[in-house]
């Protein structure tokens, strides 16, 4: 397993963080996803056989909210 912190932007509310979560969990590889609203940040446990921090940053932009490394 590899974990990466993604910086994610577009994050208001509880809310968001459970649309990010899900996003995240829902991705295939994501073992863990833990999104922190004040840090505005995401750390996220996966199988680098399986995804990639650009496939990550993919599925979270096409959620609606911005993503970088």
């Amino acid at each position: 397993m590899q974990t990466i912190t993604l910086n994610i932007g577009g994050m208001t509310c509880g809310g968001c963080v459970k649309s990010v979560t899900r996003i995240l969990e829902n991705t295939e590889g994501v073992a863990k996803a833990e999104v922190n609203l004040e840090k505005k940040n995401a750390v996220i446990e996966f199988d680098p056989a399986k995804t990639n921090a650009a496939a990550l940053i993919e599925a979270v932009e096409d959620g609606g909210y911005d993503a970088a490394v």
